[in-house]
């Protein structure tokens, strides 16, 4: 599944304008506690998080993310969406909730990341 049909899927609005959409997403993780992405994500994931704050960004860094999901229709600053720009790291927001946007992506058959 790649992040247009993602976007699409989830009714979302993509945030970061000049980034690449056309990756193949192979898995996605959701979690609003940084401790728990660090240690479930052992692969290229797509995050699912109500986490607005630059440390969201910043954990990009450190793990490899396809791009950021923000559920709940949490909108992050602009300053995160630049943060997020400069590493051509996708931000895309939907209204739906963690659990609903989960359900949605794993019944259009994006799977779950291995912990």
């Amino acid at each position: 599944m790649n992040l247009k049909k993602v976007i699409k899927a989830l009714n979302g609005e993509l945030l970061t304008k000049d980034v690449n959409i056309d990756i193949d997403v192979t898995c996605a993780f959701g979690s609003d506690l940084i401790s728990d992405i660090l240690h479930c994500t052992k692969e290229p994931t797509l995050l699912l998080t109500g986490l607005t704050n630059p440390q969201v960004i910043r954990l990009a860094d450190m793990i490899d993310l396809f791009g950021i999901v923000f559920v709940r229709g949490k909108r992050p600053t602009d300053e995160i969406i630049k943060m997020a720009a400069k590493r051509d790291l996708p931000l895309i927001l939907t209204k739906f909730t963690l659990y609903k946007t989960s359900g949605i992506l794993y019944n259009s058959g994006l799977a779950s990341c291995k912990i």
